[in-house]
């Protein structure tokens, strides 16, 4: 299992963590890749790389599916990001072949904060071929 550790700086935010993941795949390496984050206020997701117009409409769309509330009975008052990670989920699997990410054109990973500023990890567990 590999450990990359992530900071946001904001509440809501996208980071592209694509770079970070290949770079801690072998160049051999052939399998898949599973991605998981372990908080209940973050999650990762597969999507749009080239636009940063879509990340900020994706976490725009989410601020208004799931607005912050005083209505939610959970005391720590971040029940919204609670409900975000549960929408966006909390791992993605992503095939590799010979050491590269097998992603679309213009696709890339993004960890997704939904409770920052903070430190995170994310997991990487490499899946051989069989």
């Amino acid at each position: 299992m590999i450990e990359l550790s992530i900071n946001t700086a904001s509440r809501n935010q996208m980071v592209n963590i694509t770079l970070e993941v290949s770079k801690n795949i072998p160049g051999t390496f052939a399998g898949l890749v599973n991605i998981y984050v372990p908080h209940t206020t973050a999650a990762v997701t597969i999507n749009e790389g080239a636009d940063p117009a879509v990340r900020n409409d994706i976490l725009k769309y989410l601020a208004e599916l799931v607005p912050e509330s005083e209505s939610f009975t959970h005391v720590e008052g971040n029940s919204d990001s609670h409900i975000k990670s549960s929408l966006i989920g909390n791992s993605v699997s992503v095939i590799v072949e010979n050491g590269k990410l097998i992603l679309g054109t213009w696709q890339a990973i993004y960890f997704c904060e939904f409770d920052g500023p903070r430190s995170r990890k994310v997991y990487l567990k490499l899946i051989k071929n069989v």
